[in-house]
Order: structure tokens, then sequence, then C-alpha cells
């Protein structure tokens, strides 16, 4: 087998050209939760101003849909990409890998087989990317596909959906459960973030430290603001 093949990773693509993918595919993916947090953020500025935000989504039509089910696509291609690139690793590198220092910062890893220090959100990567995509799943269900109709606007027929996620959040079961997802969804930004710049060149030895402050920040960000919906509703902050 040449050396070319046997660098080939999953769909035939390149190990560089995989990896360079769950680079390009992470980046799309946190821009997206940067916009969707915005977005939600809106219900602090009352009933209207979410349900225009909401409502003027909905008013894309069947675009909505090919924007959704490209972006589970990116999603799927994200996690699928490295599931692959965890496996063949494994493979490559054969026994098992010294047992790493967890530490709160760090770098990930010293050589190919051991770990010079790691961060436990690095170790845990594959499994919060898992967690998140059964939460998104579960979250399209409950406010996408089978939203509480009944839940209307004032004089209208329109789905009030500040109604919705007030109703929804409500319930401490429901809230709770998207408390921890967004605890994994920040982790796996925290990491992740840096991650993708350095697969990218863009993380060297003089930006590292100033990159993983931002994905630490990035992650306190995105975790703090989604959280706050939830919380905010449970503390009768808005009704």
């Amino acid at each position: 087998m040449s050396s070319n093949s046997s660098n080939r990773g999953p769909g035939g693509l390149t190990t560089v050209g995989a990896k360079m993918l769950v680079a390009l595919t992470g980046i799309g993916l946190i821009l997206f939760v940067i916009a969707h947090m915005l977005g939600n953020l809106q219900i602090f500025l009352g009933p209207e101003a979410l349900n225009n935000y909401a409502h003027k989504l909905k008013s894309m039509g069947p675009l909505l849909w090919v924007a959704r089910i490209g972006l589970l696509a990116i999603f799927v291609t994200h996690l699928g990409l490295t599931l692959a690139l965890t496996r063949r690793n494994t493979k490559a590198r054969g026994g098992s890998v010294a047992e790493p220092q967890i530490k709160i910062t760090g770098e990930r890893y010293l050589n190919g087989y051991a770990y010079e220090t790691a961060t436990t959100a690095s170790r845990y990567m594959i499994h919060t990317g898992i967690l998140i995509l059964i939460f998104v799943v579960y979250h399209l269900l409950h406010f996408t596909v089978m939203p509480d109709e009944t839940v209307l606007m004032p004089t209208s027929e329109l789905p009030n959906v500040y109604g919705m996620v007030i109703d929804g959040f409500e319930n401490a079961g429901i809230a709770s459960l998207y408390i921890l997802a967004q605890l994994a969804l920040a982790s796996h930004i925290y990491h992740g973030a840096s991650s993708c710049l350095q697969t990218l060149g863009l993380r060297t030895n003089t930006t590292k430290a100033g990159i993983s402050k931002l994905g630490l920040l990035l992650a306190l960000l995105i975790g703090l603001g989604n959280i706050s919906i939830p919380i905010a509703v449970l503390a009768n902050l808005i009704n």
C-alpha cells in the first residue's frame, strides 16, 4: 500500500484534509451557536421582540428547513469525521496512552503516545459532542417539530414563541436538561475553539496563550448566555 493511501482518512480524505474539514465545520457551528444565542436572548426584551424574531425566521418557509437540515448535516459531518479520526489515531498509536494530568489549562499532547498536560474538556470532546447531538435532536423536537401550538399570541393565530419558552422552562426537569446540555456545549467550545485555530495554523507559540484565553472566554459567554434563560424563568425573573 502506498504511503499516500495509508494517510487517507475517512471518506477518502487525507488525514490532514479530514482535520481541516473538522476545524472548518467546527468554526461554522460555533458561529451558528453565537447567532442562535443572540436571537434567543431577545427574550429579555419582552414577548414582542422574541416573537418577531421567531416569526421572521418562520416566514422563510422551506428555506428555513433547508438551513436546519444543512446545519444538522454539518454537525453530523463534524462529529463523524472526529470519531473516525479518533479511531484512526488510536489504531495507529497502539497500546494505551499514559495517564494524563488533568489541568484547567494546558497543551493537549506531548507526543503521539503521552499527554504533556490535558484539559478535562479535551479528554471528553467525543463524549460532549455526542451529548450535544442528542440534545440538538431533542431541542428540534421540543420547540420545532412538536411545539405547543396551543400557546398563541393574544388576538393572533401565530404561535407565541415567548410563551412556549416560558411554559417549557417552568418545568424544572426540562430546564435542568437544558442547563446540563449548555454546560456540555461550553466545555466542548472551550477546547474546540482553540483546537480549530491550531489545525488551521493560527495557534502558534506566540498566540497560543491568547487563543486559549479566548476559547475560555467564548465558552463562558455562550454558557452563561444560554443558561441565563432557563434560570431566569425558574427564578420568575421573566414570565
